[in-house]
């Protein structure tokens, strides 16, 4: 390259931006929710790693088969928050929830 040519940099938000949309846009909220929920099955399986626990142990003091708590680490998409809750109690870890009214819609963030 030459010292003429600038490589032209963009941040995270601006490539978000341009690719998925603006914040609030339904293509960005998706991918934003999603990607929380990504990150919880992986909170999930660094918490029960942490405490020892193998997902067959994690599942049985919960009351789900080992598979299910395999599904959940790899994506809590369709997970109850009642299941979810269950989960970080047995793992003895505290969990808020922020829950946002707009629009008459709600929103968990």
């Amino acid at each position: 390259m030459e010292k003429s040519e600038k490589m032209k940099t963009y941040s995270l938000d601006q490539l978000k931006d341009k690719h998925l949309g603006k914040v609030g846009t339904e293509k960005r909220d998706k991918y934003e929710y999603e990607l929380r929920l990504d990150l919880l099955g992986e909170m999930i399986r660094q918490t029960r790693k942490e405490r020892q626990l193998t997902q067959s142990e994690l599942g049985e003091m919960i009351g789900v088969q080992k598979s299910q708590i395999s599904r959940i680490e790899r994506n809590a998409k369709n997970v109850t928050i009642a299941t979810i809750l269950k989960v970080f109690n047995a793992l003895k870890a505290k969990v808020n929830f922020n829950v946002e009214l707009q629009d008459g819609d709600f929103k968990i963030a």
